[in-house]
């Protein structure tokens, strides 16, 4: 199903909202994106990170007026609504878990349905299309999100259904793996720098907005560091094993220790693939094990883009 069209719930994030006429200038100060880049027409990627530059969250964000919705993995809303509260309160602007307010959906090879619904989505990344409350949002490899309001949710599910087949989240979430797209949640909270997980090849790290939480590390890691540490895609042979969990640790003959977790993994079509973050070293050496030096073997696919760091410091 992953090669046809087909429309799923996006159950497994929420959404916070920041809200007021200081709602701009406060996330400036606290995300790795640039918020003068994005428009009505624009979204990003992104992530907040602590001061040593570890990412607590990672999310899509979305300008809503001079407000603005980030779309993260549901059990880190409340606690990134609580902290990020803490320094908001001397600015204009309310933070509030809107997770019950929306719903969204993944569409692949959905554009006819978006028309559908009124909503002319461009063909390029990160580009936002709205019409009668909806929000429509392009993704890097093609596919697209649909944000809903909760109220008219059961209605565009219905309209969807007419001319999608509903898939799995699984096979949402192996697509976002073949497209090379990583994700903080709660069992790998604090544990990567952007870099690790290529958020600045996806246009999630700007390094021309000036300060923000954790920058410093960020920039230097950029600019200054030897980066061992970086996202690939990987296969398990055996697709009857379990799916492997979020912050599994992989295994290599070079290391005796663990070199790397897993990021995101999903079964689905016969398949299962994942994104971890891994020790260049041992992803050079090609030999990777699931759990333990024991475990199931892995092998290491291609990502669809390549790093180009000249590239990503003009954003």
């Amino acid at each position: 199903m992953t090669d046809t069209a087909y429309f799923c719930a996006l159950s497994h994030e929420g959404i916070l909202a920041v809200r007021g006429p200081d709602a701009g200038k406060f996330l400036q100060g606290q995300l790795t994106c640039n918020l003068n880049y994005l428009d009505g027409q624009r979204s990003s990627l992104g992530a907040r990170c602590t001061p040593k530059g570890r990412m607590q969250s990672s999310f899509r964000i979305v300008p809503q007026g001079d407000d603005y919705l980030l779309a993260m993995a549901r059990e880190l809303v409340e606690p990134q609504r609580a902290d990020l509260a803490r320094f908001a309160v001397f600015s204009k602007s309310k933070l509030h878990d809107e997770s019950a307010e929306w719903v969204r959906f993944g569409l692949c090879g959905g554009d006819g349905a978006l028309v559908s619904l009124g909503l002319d989505l461009s063909q390029t990344a990160d580009q936002v299309a709205t019409a009668h409350n909806l929000i429509a949002i392009r993704l890097p490899d093609g596919r697209a999100e649909l944000w809903v309001p909760a109220a008219e949710a059961e209605t565009i599910q219905q309209r969807l259904a007419a001319q999608l087949a509903e898939a799995s989240l699984e096979h949402w979430q192996l697509a976002q793996i073949r497209a090379g797209i990583g994700q903080v949640f709660g069992e790998t909270r604090e544990l990567f720098i952007p870099q690790m997980i290529n958020l600045q090849a996806l246009g999630g790290v700007s390094f021309k907005k000036g300060c923000y939480t954790g920058q410093e590390i960020v920039a230097r890691m950029q600019y200054l560091g030897k980066l061992k540490r970086r996202l690939h895609r990987l296969a398990i042979e055996n697709t009857d094993s379990p799916v492997p969990g979020r912050g599994m640790e992989l295994f290599s003959p070079v290391h005796n220790s663990s070199v790397g977790e897993v990021v995101l993994a999903a079964r689905a079509d016969g398949v299962l693939e994942l994104l971890a973050v891994l020790l260049e070293d041992a992803a050079a050496d090609g030999r990777i094990f699931l759990g333990s030096i024991d475990g199931e073997p892995l092998t290491l696919l291609d990502l669809p883009y390549t790093l180009n760091p000249d590239q990503e410091i003009q954003r």
